[in-house]
């Protein structure tokens, strides 16, 4: 018994099935599940922030802590583009919790949504294009630190800035309509919006990485003195890789900041400690620089947060910080890598039957 020989098309119809299993039970969730649907749409947004950050972190090997800072300007632009067209937007940021709620007609709500998502991920692409010019040129823990910083900084920011009601914070417009079939539907929108979003992210991102772009990436991230050697523009494409990350981290941000509709600066829209960590946490649980890794670390860890926040309030991060422990010291190499280190031939892989039974025993 030589090789065991595994064809592409094989491992291209298990990708195919697995996808649209899941695709099914994700359009049927919030009918079959209606009083979880909030925690359903978190966890799409979760998803989107894992592959986000997993082209960065995963596929060319560069780790970030500033992608928060395309999160929180997208939400931030969104909430602009749909009050200060309907109202004043000092006096409506000054009048606070005190102010009357802006009344929008349904066709100013959607219209506002679907303009402000989309400035929101060309605003998130453009400063993607700007800031990684400059932080891009470093590397290691120069720029994990510097994308720190970042983060920081542009936080600060619009915690003093008094339009967007600085520190005080930013309550969004609420859709037109009261009782409980309108908070069903205002649900219900928002889980496909996000969903949409996720399935459009995860098809983008695995057309992208089966391209050239794809392979330029994985040669900077394994060697990148060798992959300029060889004459890839590695700056270019690591600024490229980031504005992609941005712009769907824009749209991302602006569907967020309806959902929860009360924008703070420092503890929702640049949430660095919570969402900017999680992010990598999710990426890392469920093994960078794979196809389905993001997600099955997005469905763990966002599982598990849930069982924490309920049954753990107080010592949530406590746990939290033992399951950061149990990530780093068990699975280095993330459950993807964990799995496709002992059964390879899953992934499409030819392996020689030797190596199987070695790694069996």
């Amino acid at each position: 018994m030589t090789d065991v020989p595994i064809q592409e098309s094989a491992f291209s119809r298990r990708f195919l099935q697995i996808a649209t299993i899941l695709a099914i039970v994700s359009i049927l969730a919030p009918f079959l599940f209606p009083w979880i649907v909030k925690q359903l749409t978190i966890f799409w947004v979760m998803v989107i922030l894992s592959y986000t950050w997993d082209t960065l972190g995963g596929q060319l090997g560069y780790n970030s802590f500033g992608n928060i800072v395309f999160f929180g300007v997208g939400l931030y632009v969104s909430a602009i583009i749909q009050i200060a067209p309907h109202t004043d937007m000092a006096a409506y940021t000054a009048a606070g919790e005190e102010g009357e709620a802006l009344v929008l007609t349904m066709a100013q709500y959607l219209g506002g949504l679907a303009l402000g998502s989309v400035a929101a991920g060309l605003i998130g692409l453009a400063l993607a294009l700007v800031f990684g010019a400059i932080i891009l040129s470093l590397r290691g823990h120069y720029f994990a630190i510097g994308t720190l910083a970042l983060g920081i900084f542009v936080a600060q920011l619009f915690a003093n800035w008094e339009l967007v009601g600085a520190g005080s914070g930013l309550t969004l417009p609420d859709p037109p309509g009261s009782g409980r079939e309108s908070d069903e539907a205002k649900s219900t929108l928002f889980y496909f919006l996000c969903f949409g979003l996720a399935v459009a992210t995860m098809v983008f991102l695995r057309w992208l990485y089966s391209t050239r772009f794809g392979l330029a990436i994985n040669a900077i991230r394994d060697d990148e003195d060798k992959a300029e050697a060889m004459g890839l523009t590695t700056t270019r494409y690591k600024v490229l890789a980031w504005s992609i990350s941005g712009f769907f981290l824009g749209i991302c941000g602006a569907l967020y900041g309806n959902i929860v509709r009360y924008i703070d600066p420092e503890d929702v829209a640049f949430d660095g400690p919570g969402l900017g960590v999680w992010m990598i946490l999710m990426t890392v649980l469920g093994g960078k620089g794979t196809l389905w890794g993001p997600l099955i670390g997005a469905v763990l860890f966002h599982a598990t947060k849930e069982i924490l926040w309920t049954y753990l309030l107080g010592l949530q991060y406590v746990a939290l910080g033992i399951l950061v422990v149990v990530i780093v010291v068990f699975f280095p190499e993330g459950i993807m890598g964990w799995v496709r280190e002992r059964w390879p031939h899953l992934f499409g892989e030819r392996v020689d039957a030797n190596t199987v039974r070695e790694a069996s025993s």
